[in-house]
């Protein structure tokens, strides 16, 4: 079976093509940073962590953006309440991601491009527009003209009309339309702004993702992933911007996730409600926040419940519990019956619930071969071998093992030690050569006895 995933252009499960044999290239739409990153943004980036993850274990070389927006109204509104820079406001956010993002053993991506970094790109593309008839000055301002874009709404699935019927559109007497959005945003008194053939300003928002993605891996490109919320209007513009400027698609396939929710409202810097990822990493371990997204389908929207995160995290201890007991089974025998059924349910448009109940039915099958007496060599390896392509961080496991081993080896020297004392340097002798042929080296000093790897 091949890898299949939704595709919110055409809204159906497709079998993935990539534009390369062996490549694939991926833009994931990251932070605005005017505050700190949340649980909503972390589901996004750990799906997009997921998806590199399993093209990687199906051969793919991945190339991953992620970009930080780093000039926008809001950053400028916050910056100005603060009373701090704008860049050292943005600065504070995307350390603070990527600190999380480490702790979360999400990959960092293969570029961080930032919005300010390509404002000559930005440029260049606006300027095509306009020449092509598809953009209009107003003022220092551009506007994008939508109805020069017969396809424009072909993502969120809407025509110009429907999208007006209800629609809460801010007033602007620059437009010609009221879905006309900003490619270049006129200079105001007190903002940042950079030089352009239209005066005075800064970027719209839209325009900065189609300079940054199409910079790092052409047009068109293989995905383009995000949140649901970001469908209309942002992803809708960035479409019709870009196909009006190259005169081909943009993007094959638009991977969406679903939102993270609170009592039913999605979590929201905008409103003030949601839960920071660093503060809930001040009470949850990151792989239990890991198995707790895992748990449901991407696409679905996702209640953020303490209770289910508590969950989680005893589901957890009860992972590293297992393989604490079952160390002595090995680490290298697997199971081909339960990889393929964990790549069916990855080929079936990232099914990461099924692999969740795979690894569940695994822990207990492995604690039953313990309680048996028996070791449980295949659910171990299976479980470390599904464990590690889902991103779960398995250094607490090395550490309790590799802590073990020199406790022991402690031991080793401290009775190697009695041993010289009593001038049985025979048996002295053969601890030290036994050691020496697994490659442990013990060096005799003033010191006392020290070891290292040969």
């Amino acid at each position: 079976m091949q890898f299949r995933i939704y595709n919110t252009l055409t809204r159906k499960i497709e079998e993935f093509k990539p534009l390369k044999p062996n490549h694939v290239g991926i833009y994931m739409c990251g932070m605005t940073v005017q505050d700190r990153p949340h649980l909503g943004h972390i589901r996004t980036f750990l799906v997009g962590d997921i998806l590199r993850r399993y093209l990687e274990y199906l051969g793919f070389e991945v190339t991953y953006v992620q970009n930080f927006t780093d000039i926008d109204d809001k950053i400028i509104k916050k910056a100005q309440e603060e009373n701090i820079d704008w860049r050292s406001l943005g600065q504070k956010y995307v350390d603070e991601y990527l600190k999380s993002a480490e702790k979360l053993n999400i990959k960092p991506a293969t570029y961080y491009p930032r919005a300010t970094q390509f404002i000559q790109e930005i440029i260049d593309i606006v300027e095509t527009l306009i020449q092509k008839g598809f953009a209009y000055e107003a003022g220092s301002s551009v506007y994008f003209d939508v109805t020069k874009f017969p396809e424009y709404g072909k993502l969120s699935g809407k025509k110009i009309e429907e999208l007006l019927e209800g629609a809460r559109v801010e007033p602007d007497p620059n437009k010609r339309h009221p879905f006309d959005f900003a490619l270049w945003k006129a200079y105001k008194e007190g903002e940042p702004y950079w030089y352009s053939p239209w005066g005075k300003g800064r970027p719209g928002w839209h325009i900065e993702c189609s300079a940054m993605s199409t910079h790092f891996l052409g047009q068109p490109f293989d995905i383009h992933a995000g949140g649901q919320d970001l469908i209309f209007p942002h992803h809708e513009d960035e479409i019709a911007q870009s196909e009006a400027t190259r005169g081909v698609r943009f993007v094959n396939y638009w991977v969406h996730t679903g939102s993270m929710q609170i009592r039913g409202e999605k979590m929201s810097k905008s409103t003030g409600l949601f839960f920071a990822i660093d503060d809930i990493l001040g009470e949850y371990s990151p792989q239990a926040v890991r198995l707790f997204i895992l748990q449901k389908h991407y696409r679905s929207p996702m209640d953020y419940i303490p209770e289910y995160l508590k969950e989680a995290e005893k589901a957890w201890k009860r992972i590293l519990s297992f393989l604490k007991e079952s160390k002595s089974a090995g680490d290298n025998i697997i199971n081909k019956e339960y990889i393929k059924a964990f790549e069916e349910a990855m080929n079936n448009d990232l099914n990461t619930p099924k692999t969740v109940s795979i690894i569940f039915e695994l822990l207990k099958k492995g604690n039953t071969r313990l309680q048996q007496g028996k070791l449980p060599t295949e659910e171990r390896g299976t479980l470390l071998f599904l464990l590690k392509i889902l991103g779960f961080e398995l250094k607490e496991i090395e550490k309790v093992e590799g802590d073990l081993q020199e406790k022991i080896l402690e031991i080793l020297i401290e009775i190697r030690q009695k041993l010289r004392v009593e001038k049985n340097f025979v048996l002295a002798d053969e601890i030290r050569d036994r050691l020496k042929n697994i490659g442990i080296i013990l060096k005799d000093t003033k010191e006392g006895t020290k070891w290292d790897f040969s």
